[in-house]
């Protein structure tokens, strides 16, 4: 394996992990404020935001992979 497609696997899943982030921190924050209690919805937005993101990644990578098969 090259470490160009090294470079863009990582690449993806990381990128799905920033999406996965700041979707969890907005969701996060929405609910805190509406609750009055943002100092505890913050973080649990925050990490189902990255267990989001990090299955968007994966599934990113896995479908690349199917693509690349027997590619250089």
């Amino acid at each position: 394996m090259s470490e160009n497609n090294k470079n863009n696997k990582k690449g993806n899943h990381s990128s799905g992990l920033t999406i996965g982030m700041c979707i969890g921190i907005a969701i996060g924050t929405a609910v805190g404020v509406a609750t009055k209690n943002i100092g505890l919805w913050m973080p649990i937005g925050l990490s189902l935001g990255m267990g989001l993101g990090l299955a968007i990644g994966h599934n990113s990578d896995n479908n690349g992979d199917d693509k690349t098969d027997g590619q250089e």
